[in-house]
């Protein structure tokens, strides 16, 4: 426990590049006030980027980041955002003190989402305040948690805040998939998009595609659509073999969060590739279909609906036909891809094997 009496505060916030890192650049200024307001006195807020690595036994390298110090000599406390999806005694892990060592663990993807700078602020001023306690005056009741509380370990110098046994593991799956920053992946999978659209291409230009497309009703073509998506996603995660695989049961319940998160970000990958494919294909149809030609051959008179389903169900050809067998630009972008490759990069090994994997790809 550190002195109050001080009439200043260091802290030190180390974060996981990506997410973590903008997230921790974006409350600087607002938390190193809230410090400041909180103990009244000289307030020092440094932020560092620095991946957080495990040791084989899946445990926090926290030695590594106590060497961090040797750079910042004055630092009174530490804290650590992490996206390494953490969890205990049954229940996601928001964040953990040590007291002993100064030093606060905040894990990002169990904030949620959507995690917004006040909540992420709020957590981060809990946790200070485990390590120099402040009294709750009106100046300071506002940072206290009231959707969560501290666990009373019997260790002093060790204590946890879990997430709610019901909406925590939901929000950590959130969280997760948004680390994995789909919107990212998506770009990666430019070879799978070039196939696909070259297959797909072949229903602007045949006329028993449009016949199909129109006299499929909506919940059909929907339907064909989502089976498109759903057969991409699985050659993807078995392909790659991203679905991982707990060696011993007591991980079975993060190894479930890593596919589950595995599973989504994918879902949100595809259907924004099968998104851009459809545009692409309507964009094309308008452009190269007549009307009066597709009345003809469609006996009825077209309209953007008609081209639309064109376009939907061409799609669906493209990813299926085209799409399927196509890859990740690189083996790097694989790599980077999921919390379960990711954890596998941040493990210190011996021999750099993955001999001690908690988990296994399949």
């Amino acid at each position: 426990m550190l002195n109050t009496s001080s009439q200043a505060l260091q802290v030190l916030v180390v974060a996981d590049p990506g997410l973590p890192s903008r997230r921790a650049a974006s409350i600087h200024s607002s938390l190193e006030r809230y410090l400041r307001e909180a103990y009244g006195v000289t307030t020092t807020l440094h932020t560092h980027t620095d991946t957080v690595y495990l040791t084989p036994e899946r445990e926090l390298a926290l030695d590594a980041v106590e060497d961090l110090r040797a750079d910042y000599p004055d630092v009174d406390i530490i804290l650590i955002l992490t996206e390494i999806p953490r969890h205990t005694q049954g229940d996601p892990l928001i964040a953990e003190v040590y007291s002993d060592r100064n030093l606060a663990v905040i894990s990002c993807p169990t904030l949620g989402a959507w995690a917004t700078k006040r909540r992420i602020i709020k957590v981060m001023m809990s946790s200070v305040n485990k390590l120099v306690p402040w009294d709750p005056e009106d100046t300071t009741r506002k940072f206290l948690l009231g959707w969560s509380n501290w666990s009373n370990n019997e260790d002093s110098s060790h204590q946890s805040l879990h997430a709610h046994t019901i909406t925590g593991g939901p929000r950590l799956i959130m969280g997760m998939t948004i680390a994995n920053e789909p919107w990212r992946t998506a770009p990666k999978l430019s070879g799978a998009l070039a196939a696909a659209s070259a297959t797909g291409a072949f229903g602007i230009f045949y006329s028993s595609i449009w016949q199909m497309s129109t006299y499929l009703s909506t919940l059909r073509l929907l339907s064909i659509g989502a089976l498109a998506i759903l057969m991409m996603v699985a050659w993807l995660i078995f392909s790659h073999r991203l679905w991982d695989r707990p060696v011993n049961e007591s991980l079975a319940t993060v190894v479930m969060y890593y596919n589950l998160s595995t599973v989504l970000t994918l879902l949100i990958t595809v259907t924004a590739l099968y998104a851009t494919l459809v545009v692409l294909i309507l964009l094309g149809g308008l452009v190269v279909i007549d009307p009066a030609f597709m009345t003809q051959q469609i006996q009825q008179d077209a309209s953007f609906t008609n081209y639309l389903d064109i376009a939907w169900l061409s799609a669906a050809m493209g990813v299926v036909a085209g799409g399927l067998g196509a890859s990740f630009d690189t083996d790097a972008d694989v790599q980077k891809l999921t919390h379960g490759q990711r954890m596998r990069q941040r493990v210190y090994t011996d021999n750099s094997t993955d001999a001690d994997d908690t988990v296994e790809s399949s």
